[in-house]
């Protein structure tokens, strides 16, 4: 058996535990439901992200389907993009470049680091892993942070 990336320790908890399904580390995202994405930790540059084994997201072996595997790492890399400030902003992804390494099976966990932010652009790495610690996937992305605006006051 492999070991877990040794980053997950350094993640704090952070305020979102508990968060509805169509939640993602505070902001809505109905696809976090779909995918079954549940955001565990969230901060210091640094996202953990779950994505709870479905049979609708199953390739014809019964293992977790490529495309529900480079989903879940988007959301993940993308929430460390906005690690330093989750509920402040959201992001577009400019590039992402996956590496398959093993089947995934199972519920898998994806982690990552921001490597790199600058005004507009982050830079993150990241990886997802099966829950006896097998490397299934590695990835690399560019993301835009977006400024989110505050809700308008009801008058």
């Amino acid at each position: 058996m492999q070991q877990p990336s040794s980053i997950t320790a350094d993640i704090p908890l952070g305020p979102f535990a508990g968060e509805a399904p169509d939640m993602f580390f505070g902001l809505p995202m109905a696809m976090a439901r779909a995918m079954a994405l549940r955001g565990e930790r969230i901060g210091h540059d640094m996202a953990q992200v779950r994505m709870r084994f479905q049979a609708d997201q199953a390739n014809s072996r019964g293992e977790v389907h490529g495309g529900s595997i480079a989903t879940l790492l988007d959301c993940t890399l993308a929430a460390a993009a906005r690690a330093h400030d989750p509920a402040a902003y959201g992001v577009a992804t400019i590039d992402l470049t996956l590496h398959y390494v093993a089947a995934g099976t199972g519920d898998l966990i994806a982690t990552a680091r921001c490597e790199r932010r600058g005004r507009s652009i982050s830079f993150v790495r990241g990886e997802v892993r099966a829950e006896d610690g097998t490397l299934v996937a590695m990835a690399t992305g560019s993301f835009k942070l977006i400024a989110r605006s505050t809700a308008p006051a009801s008058a």
